[in-house]
């Protein structure tokens, strides 16, 4: 295990000596048999620059003893940024070294016209998706129109946006179905309405003081989160929904911007996120009555080597 660890880790520092790779180790069901029960992930990142040609890009690797190392990555990324002739050109590749998928994005983007063009592609299927964004001044508001066309599926669609400051207003519009999102800043007062053929939900965000309310209104559902900031370490949110059913989130503050974040949802789940300097750990754990059952735990922390 040491020795896999070290040897990527020369690897990774003889291409980019300041980067700082990420590890992750997950332990599922609360217990493991040895080390085959962990599953631990180094994922690196870099950069570098050739002339006016940026380069972005990283790999996902198991970091787990074996002597076959080209069964070691998972994920190997990139992207490429360039200007030509005023227009800003993006490559993004990503190859799952699993399944052997390649994704492809390429974006073009004028600021001076105010236009940005995306293709979205696979390396076997070729281009799967067209859109095209245009911008629009109208009396220090911002007007977008961004129709696009899959080639896969032969739909065809159109997002309208508005933005004037205090209201944004989103429409998207194909054959098949409409909607339109409104958003009001009102200060201490936030609302969001959602409304399409099939659904409608209204979101009521108000804050006074230490206190926070926040209502949301569905056919299906309505729920009510009340979150009280009882110090300066301590704030309790609990929620409740038209049925009755109740959690309840109690966050913690240990300084120096870490925390501790407990949410506890009756005849459901347990979940505590424990931020700690650069470690950040999860725990979620099934509840039935004062039972507890499937417990799963992760870990996970930037490390430099």
């Amino acid at each position: 295990m040491k020795f896999t660890l070290l040897a990527l880790a020369a690897v990774v520092a003889s291409v980019d000596a300041i980067s700082k790779p990420s590890l992750s180790i997950s332990v599922t069901d609360g217990s493991f048999d040895g080390v085959d029960g962990l599953d631990p992930t180094l994922t690196w990142s870099g950069s570098s620059s050739a002339g006016d040609v940026n380069l972005d890009y990283g790999i996902e690797a198991a970091a787990r003893p074996t002597t076959d190392l080209a069964s070691l990555p998972r994920k190997v990324f990139g992207t490429m940024k360039t200007d030509v002739a005023g227009w800003g050109l993006t490559l993004n590749a990503k190859k799952d070294m699993e399944s052997g998928a390649t994704d492809i994005e390429v974006g073009a983007d004028n600021d001076e016209a105010d236009l940005s063009v995306k293709v979205v592609a696979t390396a076997d299927g070729g281009v799967d998706t067209i859109s095209a964004t245009k911008g629009l001044d109208i009396d220090g508001a911002s007007l977008s129109i961004t129709p696009s066309y899959s080639l896969a599926s032969e739909d065809a669609d159109v997002v309208v946006t508005y933005d004037n400051g205090d209201t944004n207003v989103e429409l998207t519009a194909s054959v098949d179905s409409q909607e339109v999102v409104i958003k009001h800043d009102m200060g201490d007062t936030n609302v969001q309405l959602t409304a399409s053929k099939d659904a409608q939900e209204l979101v009521l965000d108000h804050t006074m003081d230490n206190t926070n309310i926040k209502l949301t209104a569905s056919a299906d559902n309505q729920e009510i989160t009340l979150s009280q900031q009882i110090d300066d370490d301590n704030k309790i949110s609990p929620t409740i929904n038209r049925n009755g059913d109740i959690s309840v989130e109690w966050e913690r503050s240990l300084g120096d911007d870490n925390s501790l974040t407990a949410t506890v949802t009756p005849d459901e789940s347990i979940d505590i996120e424990w931020k700690d300097d650069n470690w950040t750990a999860n725990i979620n754990a099934g509840l039935s009555g004062t039972s507890i059952e499937g417990v799963s735990i992760t870990a996970k922390r930037d490390v430099t080597f």
